[in-house]
């Protein structure tokens, strides 16, 4: 794809992309699609899947205590449980507010770990990276941000949610399904968004005004972006998802130049459709 090659003029030391569609086809990557990148916040999806993993296994309940009182694993997962941005400090009652919650993730991954009597990075090995084939990819730490993995093992990750064969298809489904519909809340990096909606895990693009995605993605494109410079989209609409790393800090810079890549692969997908 001529459009990936755009990273080439990104203000970055490294970058690598590529675009999959749901069969499994890379439809072109560009850039160093090997090299390890540290994920930041596109950790979450990974570590959500392995939860959901966990739902389908009858290790968990998806509506079962977790966290502060009141919330739910599904509210941890929605960022709908109360507590704070990077503290285990309740802000709000659980199902009131999108506050997005990297301590959220924290519990979460606590809590399926203390319910499968296994480590969280290492439940997620054996539910989600071995069987993916995701062999340069680990989840040490924090399943909110610590994830390292490379482009070529997110397009196995863009491949799977697109065409689920680790979970039912309708689990994955209500994962990129907005819950709890109508809340308000912060988008870290580009302020209030009124709805501010998301799935279990997974950010929904909807029609939120600024975003880290095109205009012209659909509003069904649901994934996430992290703070170390990365993204991983996937547009129904269009049938492919699209996977940026980096190893520069977001910033100005990102928000400048992320959304005219992603329109110029969607406009590209377009062209080679037609």
């Amino acid at each position: 794809m001529q459009s990936l090659a755009m990273i080439e003029n990104w203000p970055v030391p490294t970058a690598a992309a590529a675009v999959v569609r749901a069969d499994g086809t890379v439809v072109g990557s560009h850039g160093p699609t090997a090299h390890r990148f540290p994920l930041a916040s596109v950790t979450k999806p990974i570590a959500a899947y392995a939860a959901l993993v966990a739902y389908e296994e009858g290790a968990v309940e998806l509506d079962e205590p977790a966290g502060p009182e009141g919330s739910t694993v599904r509210h941890l997962l929605a960022h709908t449980s109360g507590l704070a941005f990077d503290e285990h400090r309740v802000t709000a009652a659980p199902g009131t507010r999108r506050l997005y919650s990297n301590a959220g993730f924290e519990v979460l991954g606590d809590h399926i770990a203390k319910a499968t009597d296994i480590p969280f990075p290492e439940y997620v090995r054996q539910a989600v990276l071995e069987p993916l084939g995701m062999a340069s990819t680990t989840m040490d730490g924090s399943p909110a941000r610590d994830g390292v993995s490379t482009v070529d093992d997110l397009v196995r990750f863009a491949t799977e949610v697109q065409a689920p064969r680790l979970l039912d298809p309708r689990t994955v489904l209500a994962a990129q399904t907005v819950v709890r519909s109508g809340l308000k809340g912060v988008l870290p990096g580009y302020g209030h968004q009124n709805p501010n909606d998301w799935g279990l895990g997974f950010e929904i693009r909807d029609h939120k005004s600024p975003h880290w995605t095109g205009s012209s993605s659909s509003p069904a494109t649901f994934g996430h972006f992290g703070q170390s410079g990365t993204f991983l989209w996937i547009d129904p609409a269009a049938g492919a998802a699209c996977i940026a790393l980096t190893d520069r800090a977001f910033g100005p810079w990102a928000v400048e130049v992320w959304p005219p890549l992603t329109d110029a692969v969607l406009a590209e997908l377009v062209r080679s459709a037609g």
